[in-house]
């Protein structure tokens, strides 16, 4: 069976194979603001290329292409200039001087990340109508104060077509709303891994979920935390606060707000008991050292409650001290035996994903004494992290067999292709729709994937699984959602016989 390839005069022969529902996606979004929802390995930025093409042949003006991180904006850079038929193509990071950035400016196609270009724009180092294409890598991050608003206000009264990429849009209504209306959006173009023209290319990937029983010695420590959160919930209560049994962060964090303002006694009771409930999250899903580092840095902090619940706490004192002593022991968390279980086992690459540095460090550690070769990739701020160079580095030292594991925070979990990595492994979980699919999506991108989760017994973990399931089923359903509310904005914001009709 001969191979179709793609055919564009700005797209290098017989290098991408054709695929019916790329064309239909980049068709999309060439005629409107679009918003390409695809799941991770299926090509978004193939699609992405099709549109750069077309556009670059039939607009004037340039393309500025945007990734959240500098590993990702890379990998972008590289894929086009393998692939376009274009000369002046330009990678552009917050590590380049300014003199340099100012001519790489100037090129028909630009990679950036996006605080950069937010900073440039300003400093009127590149004006925006220089660009007629814009494209939101990883467009869910269009939320809030992040950098890609910025953008996206400074092009909104320009004659410029905005394509938004996403594996997955928020499972909340208000946030998939956010990205629509920030970006001017007015299409969504979505395909899932049930689509009938996707169902070929999907690779199976398998899914084991492993479960581990917390330590006697982390079940004490549990039990002292525990009384310490209690502690805080009966003065809560006592000051009139209505909170639930559930002992949940996200309850504390939502009354935060009302506790500023019109009850300020339940204040400090509520900062220690946010606290409280986030080492104890820390405890139980990444293990001593973590936990206690998380306190020390805590300890260091200026804030409400802080001196009196580590001087004045039994409790939670009674759990630093045995946390301490577990430490002495050399005792960490049940889940890095399973994890040397399950790495012995595999024959090739593994990427372990995990939240925190420190638990980043401790995995690190463990490895490399077990005699697993293992690399990291965290993101650059602070003094321990990792500069934009540094982490293209590790991924490249990953990608050519330097390592067999890669332990990786959030930085590892947009975009990050490295093929021939066949099982990601969860050392957490984030009850996150968002941040699931991202995670998964870095397995079975060639062939077959494994995804393993790791899960404490009646913890943090447990909880955390089932909301970022919850939240993913959700979340397929969104794109449709949105796309009946955009129908309904244009049916209301027409008139006349267009209304009639």
């Amino acid at each position: 069976m001969n191979e179709k390839y793609l055919e564009h005069h700005l797209i290098k022969k017989s290098t991408i194979e054709y695929r019916d529902y790329q064309i239909n996606l980049a068709k999309q979004a060439i005629g409107e603001n679009c918003l390409i929802v695809l799941p991770t390995g299926l090509g978004k930025t193939t699609v992405a290329l099709q549109v750069i093409a077309e556009l670059l042949s039939k607009r004037k003006g340039g393309v500025l292409f945007l990734a959240p991180t500098r590993v990702l904006a890379q990998q972008h850079y590289e894929f086009l200039r393998n692939n376009l038929l274009v000369d002046d193509i330009a990678l552009i990071t917050g590590e380049d001087l300014v003199n340099k950035r100012k001519k790489l400016w100037i090129n028909s196609v630009v990679c950036a990340t996006p605080e950069i270009v937010k900073n440039d724009l300003d400093r009127q180092l590149v004006p925006p109508h220089q660009f007629s294409l814009i494209i939101f890598d990883e467009a869910h991050r269009t939320i809030g104060d992040y950098a890609y608003a910025g953008i996206a206000e400074r092009f909104q009264n320009l004659d410029v077509r905005i394509i938004g990429m996403t594996a997955t849009l928020p499972s909340e209504k208000e946030k998939a709303s956010e990205i629509l209306r920030v970006l001017k959006i007015s299409n969504i173009a979505q395909r899932t891994e049930d689509s009938p023209d996707v169902q070929p290319y999907v690779k199976q990937t398998d899914t084991e979920w492993i479960t581990v029983e917390l330590s006697s010695e982390m079940k004490q420590i549990q039990f002292y935390i525990k009384n310490a959160i209690e502690s805080r919930y009966t003065e809560l209560r006592r000051t009139g606060l209505n909170l639930s049994n559930s002992r949940s962060l996200s309850e504390l964090l939502r009354v935060r707000e009302f506790v500023l303002r019109q009850n300020r006694r339940a204040a400090k009771p509520l900062f220690t008991a946010i606290r409280l409930i986030h080492a104890l999250n820390v405890l139980e899903s990444h293990g001593i050292t973590t936990f206690l580092r998380f306190c020390e840095r805590t300890r260091q902090k200026k804030g409400i409650g802080i001196k009196d619940l580590f001087e004045n706490d039994p409790n939670f004192s009674r759990a630093i001290k045995l946390a301490k002593e577990a430490q002495a022991k050399g005792i960490e968390h049940p889940k890095l035996i399973k994890l040397k279980e399950i790495l012995e086992k595999i024959s090739g690459k593994a990427l372990i994903f995990t939240s925190y540095r420190d638990s980043v460090d401790v995995i690190h550690q463990k490895l490399t004494e077990m005699g697993i070769s293992a690399g990291f990739l965290i993101g650059k701020a602070g003094e321990t992290g990792l500069k934009q160079k540094e982490q293209v580095e590790a991924v490249q030292k990953f990608r050519d067999a330097k390592y067999k594991v890669l332990i990786a925070t959030r930085v590892g979990e947009e975009g990050l292709d490295i093929s021939e990595v066949n099982c990601v492994i969860f050392f957490d979980n984030v009850p996150s729709s968002i941040r699931y699919v991202q995670r998964k999506g870095r397995t079975g991108r060639k062939g077959y994937g494994k995804l393993i989760v790791l899960i404490a017994k009646d913890t943090t973990d447990e909880t955390y699984y089932w909301i970022g399931k919850r939240k993913v089923a959700a979340a397929k359903k969104m794109g449709e959602k949105m796309s009946k509310m955009l129908e309904q904005q244009e049916l209301t914001s027409k008139t006349g016989l267009d209304a009639f009709f």
